[in-house]
């Protein structure tokens, strides 16, 4: 696959990148997460701004030394869901990199996001991510980035959700997807709070990345 930056140069790959994500807080959806790579290091931290942790109105993506990467911003008002991203930490008058925004299709409800790149381009996100087990793809319905439920694998136990893997395939800029998982938290917050929540069961044949 052709190498697609969004966010930055250094956290595109040539193998596939894999990263246990775990939420900072066990009370609250979207209150923050801290992503660690195979060797147990931090990778990324995110930390949230907002009225209170219901109501969550920007969230900043940072690296393992604190550096801001790419701030998210829910756009008010939007018939949508709709999220913004912005390189670094997202100024006044900064023009957005990307957007996110729910897309209900009949049966299911899927998350459409759009590159302000040249050409634009677009990216579909199936699956539930309340239950974690959601896939990206791009426009050629080729995967991209994958989340799963983690298992531990001595005990071979499936672990909580506040625990999950993120596997970004080469190629595929590692920052933009931790951000998109920022945005999924968010919309399922959404969803919760709406009495929506998606609780399809994940099926015993659903493939889980350890």
């Amino acid at each position: 696959m052709k190498s697609k930056v969004v966010v930055e140069d250094a956290f595109v790959y040539s193998e596939e990148t894999n990263l246990t994500v775990l939420k900072t807080s066990l009370f609250f959806t979207g209150d923050g997460f801290t992503a660690y790579d195979s060797k147990g290091q931090v990778f990324f931290r995110v930390d949230s701004y907002g009225r209170d942790s219901h109501d969550l109105t920007e969230l900043v993506l940072m690296d393992a030394t604190g550096r801001c990467l790419l701030t998210v911003r829910r756009k008010r008002p939007s018939l949508h869901n709709r999220w913004e991203g912005y390189l670094g930490e997202g100024e006044e008058g900064q023009k957005p990199i990307f957007s996110v925004r729910r897309s209900s299709i009949i049966g299911r409800s899927n998350v459409t996001v759009e590159v302000y790149s040249n050409p634009p381009e677009e990216y579909q996100i199936e699956g539930s991510f309340a239950q974690r087990n959601c896939t990206f793809f791009n426009a050629d319905k080729v995967s991209v980035a994958e989340i799963r439920r983690k298992v531990d694998a001595c005990a071979h136990v499936v672990l909580g959700k506040d625990v999950f893997s993120l596997s970004i395939k080469p190629g595929f800029d590692s920052a933009f997807a931790m951000g998109l998982v920022l945005v999924l938290d968010q919309i399922q917050a959404d969803d919760f709070s709406d009495n929506r929540i998606d609780a399809d069961p994940i099926s015993d044949d659903t493939n889980i990345s350890s």
